[in-house]
């Protein structure tokens, strides 16, 4: 039988710890559940506020969403086979609904992994969707600018407090499915 250089471990032959070297040495401590949140949280790249690019100052309002809106609406009952539009709609509140909420979370891991080029794409997609579930509920964006004007300056604690107490006096909620 040949002799093992010095240093050098035992194969591992059966259950934990037997017969191996490797056994004696400690486990790695865990970091605490808060400490290794933190150390996920810093270890993800941000961009740096100077390096990002200058907003275009021509047409940063909502006109682009508007045209999509009536774009989408016209869609409304037209040829699935035609419209990728036409097509969700067609499938119902649920797919649509669905297809939201799978671009946001989209949207939220691009964001976590510091991607920004992909964080512009899955927005525009989280956009065209949440167009998508207005187009299918009948609600105009003209009604969520106003809502977006009535918060204006109002702090987000009141707003949310405001919020909970509207919906605590809401006789019933509509399922979807």
């Amino acid at each position: 039988m040949a002799r093992k250089a010095k240093g050098q471990a035992k194969r591992k032959a059966g259950p934990k710890g037997a017969g191996s070297k490797a056994s004696a040495a400690k486990k790695p401590k865990r970091l605490p559940r808060k400490a290794a949140r933190k150390a996920v949280r810093k270890s993800v790249k941000k961009p740096l506020p100077h390096l990002m690019p200058a907003l275009p100052t021509a047409s940063v309002d909502a006109t682009v969403l508007d045209a999509l809106f009536r774009t989408v609406q016209s869609r409304k009952g037209a040829n699935p086979a035609t419209s990728h539009s036409a097509r969700l709609l067609a499938r119902g509140t649920a797919k649509v609904a669905q297809k939201l909420g799978e671009e946001a979370v989209e949207t939220v891991i691009e964001a976590t992994r510091g991607n920004r080029d992909a964080v512009v794409t899955e927005s525009a997609d989280l956009l065209y969707h949440l167009i998508v579930v207005w187009v299918d509920a009948g609600v105009a964006p003209a009604e969520v600018w106003a809502e977006l004007r009535r918060r204006e300056g109002r702090s987000g604690i009141a707003e949310k407090a405001a919020r909970a107490v509207a919906l605590a006096s809401t006789p019933h909620t509509r399922k979807v499915w």
